[in-house]
């Protein structure tokens, strides 16, 4: 809770970052020191792991719980199965560990099932596996895999019906609703047309019946995405990786939100830290207390950012997309272990020493 208000962090990780879980070389290489180098570059001093070899590791579930609970203000969180198994053994954030977090901490945590769509059948099995056994409130894509003995990196478009559909279609049948796709951050060092936002209308259009969600939207293509949220009601977008900007970029940070904002308003943009990728208080407590957007960037969207506002973007607009029953699951968590060892109070970033929560 941050301001008596219910907080909702759409994306979260529990990424494998050892060299021992690369199977691509330099392009897995590549990827982990990318992501080692937003924390580094967009982490405050009193919130950042110094060290690469501290933070290129194994996180537990263990570890990521306590640092969403109790070293935070989340109140509730998703975990996603990342699908990339071309590159890390177990995909960079394995289903195991979703389906821990699924068994152990069903109050605190939504699912998203992952799957490779250029996998074809294979992807489609794998779904109904995951969809079985995790009840994921969502499906979780990127927009290329690294293919064959020389791991060539190859895209394929949300809009394809062909890859993509089929995979849709069956998302559909299984009953999820939700599909939150990787874009504006290419992976490394690669191509950057698979990560563009182009071709969310064809599937939003074809698909009108399930909810799109632009994961790292703002950090790119910022018209491309507004035009997309304005278009088409099945549109979202969840600010991993953009959030984190306020706390040492919050000018790019407000430029994003404004142009978001005067596309579509506040009512389809959703919060989402990214953690273990950076902690995710910083920039949320920065959010909730003391951002505000400069005048000049008021006139661009014709609004400012209000408690109602921040709040919707917190929490209700993610309740609303994947139908959380809030106040329910406040009671359900009011006295739960995280939330005792969060009221002893002077809880120390990266603090989780081994065991049980």
């Amino acid at each position: 809770m941050i301001g008596g208000g219910f907080v909702i962090d759409a994306v979260t990780h529990a990424y494998n970052l050892h060299p021992s879980n690369w199977r691509a070389g330099k392009y897995a290489e590549s990827l982990a020191q990318l992501i080692f180098g937003l924390h580094s570059g967009l982490s405050g001093d009193t919130h950042r792991v110094v060290k690469p070899e501290q933070f290129m590791k194994d996180w537990s579930v263990d570890e990521l719980a306590h640092i969403l609970f109790v070293e935070s203000d989340v109140d509730l969180a998703v975990h996603h199965v990342l699908p990339l198994q071309t590159l890390y053994t177990d995909g960079l954030c394995s289903y195991e560990k979703t389906l821990d977090i699924k068994r152990r901490f069903p109050d605190r945590f939504l699912v998203y099932a992952g799957v490779d769509p250029l996998r074809g059948t294979a992807a489609l099995e794998d779904l109904e596996k995951q969809v079985e056994e995790l009840k994921p409130t969502g499906l979780k894509l990127y927009p290329a895999a690294w293919l064959g003995d020389s791991f060539k990196h190859t895209g394929w478009r949300m809009d394809d019906p062909r890859i993509a559909f089929p995979l849709f279609e069956r998302a559909q049948k299984l009953g999820i609703k939700n599909i939150a796709v990787h874009k504006g951050l290419p992976m490394g060092a690669v191509p950057i047309e698979a990560y563009k936002v182009d071709d969310i209308g064809g599937a939003a259009d074809a698909f009108p019946d399930l909810n799109f969600e632009i994961v790292h939207g703002g950090m790119a293509f910022l018209d491309e995405t507004g035009m997309q949220l304005s278009l088409f009601p099945n549109v979202y977008v969840n600010l991993e990786v953009t959030g984190a900007l306020l706390v040492k970029r919050e000018r790019w940070f407000a430029e994003s939100l404004a142009q978001l904002l005067k596309w579509a308003g506040p009512a389809k943009i959703m919060w989402g830290s990214g953690t273990v990728f950076s902690h995710p208080q910083p920039a949320l407590e920065k959010f909730w207390n003391d951002f505000q957007l400069p005048e000049e960037l008021t006139q661009v969207c014709g609004m400012q950012v209000t408690p109602e506002v921040k709040r919707m973007i917190l929490c209700d607009n993610y309740a609303r997309y994947a139908g959380v029953d809030v106040e329910a699951v406040k009671k359900r968590i009011a006295n739960d272990e995280f939330a005792r060892k969060k009221a002893k109070g002077d809880i120390q970033p990266y603090s989780y020493q081994g065991g049980r929560p």
